[in-house]
């Protein structure tokens, strides 16, 4: 199945009634609910991090409120998670990708010319649409990613592999470094 742009989705204000509700049976409209695409939320030495053992952190927050989609997400993850095992040793980072896609997209199919569209559409009668995917709502300055580090030395490389990150994800961003005492 072919995926919208994000455009389509990178929306401000969050669409209501998007979500799988299990308490209130007469606001879920959402009957299925698309399967997860993040495979991992926490990277590398986990144990040392919860220890506190790492006292570098650079984040990347959103400078607006946002809709990343999973995939987006997902993308970012990898290409950070291979580089820095492959530069950084895995025992010296810990990556955490702190948003969680809740929000359930739609998309309400529609067919363009000919008699293609009578078959498909039902005009506004049924206007809710399928489920065709998630995405993690962040607030502008709440951190998508979060690295925590052991060398200061290794700063200018994950600050570097932090912004060539940026193009994957559909909003401005700002990598902000902060030291833990």
């Amino acid at each position: 199945m072919p995926v919208r742009k994000a455009l389509a989705y990178s929306k401000r204000k969050v669409t209501p009634y998007t979500r799988k509700s299990r308490r209130i049976k007469k606001l879920n409209y959402v009957k299925t609910v698309p399967p997860q695409k993040i495979v991992k939320f926490n990277m590398g030495n986990v144990k040392k991090y919860k220890q506190g053992g790492f006292k570098n952190v650079i984040e990347i927050k959103p400078v607006i409120n946002v809709q990343i989609r999973d995939l987006a997400l997902e993308a970012v993850r990898q290409m950070l998670h291979n580089r820095l095992q492959n530069k950084v040793l895995a025992v010296n980072y810990y990556l955490a990708c702190r948003p969680f896609p809740h929000q359930i997209l739609r998309d309400n199919k529609t067919f363009s010319g000919g008699t293609k569209g009578e078959r498909v559409q039902t005009g506004m009668k049924h206007s809710f649409g399928s489920t065709m995917g998630r995405a993690a709502v962040v607030k502008a300055g709440k951190p998508i990613f979060e690295i925590h580090y052991l060398n200061k030395k290794d700063t200018p490389f994950i600050r570097a592999l932090c912004k060539s990150a940026v193009p994957k994800l559909p909003c401005k961003v700002t990598i902000s470094y902060r030291k833990i005492e």
